[in-house]
């Protein structure tokens, strides 16, 4: 079940990255206003922020998926 072991390695990851990184912003640029050729944009920046405790099981998910990977190719 190799498969299983490179999901459970990518959630790994993906829970660290998590708990390192816990706070992200995104940008997105709108139209505010168009008059013929002139276009009036915006940027808004929105944060995001990851729970502590749902990366902690994420990658306690993927160690267990880890773990039974590797049980079962024994």
């Amino acid at each position: 079940m190799k498969g299983i072991v490179i999901i459970g390695a990518i959630l790994v990851i993906l829970g660290l990255v998590g708990l390192a990184i816990p706070v992200f912003t995104t940008s997105q640029t709108k139209n505010v206003a168009t008059l013929g050729d002139l276009k009036v944009q915006a940027t808004e920046q929105t944060p995001h922020s990851i729970p502590p405790l749902l990366s902690g099981g994420v990658m306690i998910l993927g160690v267990v998926l880890v773990g039974a990977g590797l049980y079962t190719n024994r």
